[in-house]
């Protein structure tokens, strides 16, 4: 779990790593200089507030980190891989597209893959990706990482990557599924839920966490 106060320690530290105040990251990120003073971390009625995903991706850039540093600074860890993280495959989304990455169950395959250490997996068949450009705007953004589970159920809600017969893939919420249908609608729940035969798409995979 991620507690408030752990989330701002978090970026703390990310600034003191970079040689930086917190006023300093907040300048360096394009962000106002004000937006991480401590003053800022609770309303005027003593309620906890939070950073904004957007703030957060602005200061992982700036400093070079990424969202697994980050998170492993929240739980605690310095930033490197710990005895509790896992290795995981890592492409870009873009690449999802390409043959020899997956065998017909949608599990990764072949050594192009990079990787990417985890904190606390328990389900050792996931694998990551890493958003490429502004399709999935603003649910997912150009430099977020979600991790897919080509092994977990799927439920009415879920958000989903699957890739058709075609090599085409698309990133949905599940609507409803059918022994014909999957039934998907846009990440945002906009539209009337869309009919993909089954028998046209390769393999489905739930995604069980993101960066935001």
């Amino acid at each position: 779990m991620f507690l408030h106060d752990h989330i701002w320690s978090a970026i703390d530290e990310l600034a003191a790593r970079s040689n930086m105040s917190t006023s300093g990251l907040a300048k360096c990120s394009g962000l106002d200089p004000t937006t991480f003073n401590k003053s800022k971390r609770f309303t005027a009625d003593g309620r906890p507030r939070w950073p904004t995903t957007e703030s957060v991706a602005k200061i992982l850039r700036a400093t070079g980190s990424n969202i697994v540093e980050f998170a492993m600074l929240v739980n605690g860890h310095s930033g490197c891989a710990s005895p509790n993280s896992s290795i995981i495959p890592l492409i870009g989304l873009a690449q999802v597209e390409s043959s020899g990455y997956f065998d017909t169950k949608g599990l990764p395959s072949g050594s192009h893959w990079d990787a990417l250490a985890f904190p606390g997996l328990s389900d050792q068949r996931v694998y990551a990706l890493e958003i490429n450009g502004s399709e999935y705007d603003p649910i997912y953004r150009d430099g977020d990482v979600i991790i897919i589970s080509p092994t977990a159920s799927l439920r009415r809600g879920d958000r989903m990557l699957y890739r058709q017969q075609d090599g085409k893939v698309f990133i949905r919420t599940l609507y409803r599924q059918t022994a014909r249908v999957l039934e998907t609608t846009p990440l945002d729940g906009s539209g009337d839920p869309t009919s993909t035969p089954l028998e046209t798409i390769e393999w489905t995979a739930r995604i069980v966490w993101t960066s935001q």
